[in-house]
């Protein structure tokens, strides 16, 4: 995967997500970034990752009453972005954890599973641009959703990786 100055993102329509029940803002920019796994199976570009990401979002506002899929960002095998609820939006990934954070989850399991170097290098530019835009705040905290509460989110392999998206020059 070239290096590039921006990362492409996938639109929810490109994926086909269902409209979210309702949307609340974040007030300001994100001050913390929660990484997930989404302990699925891993996969890789729009057509296979598609389906996924429709049953993700359908499990989580059928089985979880949540508004939306409840990641801001999600991220296959091959480095392909994925809008979920996007930028400026209160997510539903890290509970009580929400409303100041953003949350991105590597479509995957990495309790064993290593996560791709194309897809940490595709988060670490989201995060670069994000911080660009202000959308996220300079100087943001970059956790694993274990360290808000009792999982094994992101996995081990992906919460060993964390450092690895580390904007910092």
């Amino acid at each position: 995967m070239a290096q590039t100055d921006c990362v492409s993102v996938v639109s929810r329509e490109q994926w086909g997500a269902a409209s979210p029940k309702s949307k609340e803002t974040l007030k300001g920019s994100a001050k913390r970034v929660v990484i997930h796994h989404t302990a699925l199976p891993s996969c890789n570009g729009l057509q296979e990752c598609k389906a996924r990401l429709v049953s993700i979002q359908r499990g989580h506002m059928t089985d979880k009453k949540f508004d939306d899929i409840g990641y801001n960002f999600l991220v296959g095998g091959d480095g392909t972005v994925f809008e979920g609820r996007g930028w400026g939006v209160v997510g539903a990934h890290a509970k009580g954890n929400n409303h100041d954070s953003l949350g991105i989850a590597f479509m995957g399991n990495f309790n064993n599973d290593t996560p791709s170097t194309e897809a940490i290098m595709s988060v670490k530019q989201l995060l670069k641009n994000g911080v660009a835009q202000g959308n996220l705040q300079k100087d943001y905290v970059l956790l694993g959703h274990r360290d808000l509460g009792s999982t094994e989110c992101p996995g081990g392999k992906l919460y060993a990786a964390l450092s690895q998206l580390s904007c910092a020059e």
